[in-house]
């Protein structure tokens, strides 16, 4: 007596996590195919668009810092902030904090290039904008937590996110925004939650863990 057979696709259909994975890295290469193109018509790499846009929203940083925020190696950063110089997009000097590092500031028509950098991925926000409010909602709260599993693993730079900030305060009223923002003292709401805040601080190790656990346990 043969055994009844499942329905075709219950059969042959990859598990979902899987699926996830295929349309990210879809969705992933059509990011780098937009970045090298855009990069390209300013006349820049990826990663020196990259280290622009993250000195116009930062400020004025060391290669250190750089390639703590963009998860690049130190050895890639200074041959593309050598570059930069050489293009005079970026100046150095002196570092007061750590008198032999060297801050990194964009020139005038680096912050320019560095502010068009910054809208390199917004074609991905049109196609976001195809999906209804509450997928929207769910997306964003996949990602932030897809986000946080690679950052406890090493492989996503630690750092910008509200959940892993030493001044945010989750679930600590009900209603529509339960989180609290101490640096601004201001409520947040799930949907108002930041992946790359500038005035974030990383919070220690134990705390992250902390923090996430309570963020973890709605009210």
């Amino acid at each position: 007596m043969t055994g009844k057979r499942l329905p075709y696709f219950e059969e042959h259909t990859e598990p979902l996590p899987a699926r996830i994975a295929t349309g990210l890295h879809k969705i992933g290469l059509a990011m780098k195919q937009q970045a090298w193109l855009q990069a390209n018509q300013e006349g820049l790499s990826a990663t020196q668009g990259q280290i622009l846009a993250a000195l116009v929203a930062h400020g004025p940083l060391t290669g250190s810092e750089l390639s703590e925020r963009l998860g690049i190696t130190l050895p890639t950063i200074s041959d593309s902030v050598r570059v930069l110089v050489e293009k005079t997009l970026v100046t150095k000097s002196k570092d007061p904090r750590h008198p032999r590092a060297s801050l990194l500031t964009p020139t005038k028509k680096g912050a320019m290039l560095g502010a068009r950098a910054r809208s390199w991925p917004e074609f991905l926000a049109a196609s976001v904008n195809d999906l209804a409010p509450e997928e929207q909602r769910a997306f964003f709260s996949g990602v932030m937590k897809m986000i946080r599993t690679l950052q406890e693993q090493g492989l996503v730079p630690v750092g910008g996110m509200c959940v892993t900030c030493t001044y945010f305060r989750p679930n600590v009223r009900t209603g529509a925004s339960p989180h609290h923002c101490a640096f601004v003292d201001a409520p947040l709401a799930n949907e108002q939650l930041r992946l790359d805040c500038p005035e974030h601080g990383l919070a220690a190790e134990r705390a992250r863990r902390e923090i996430w656990d309570q963020f973890m346990r709605p009210g």
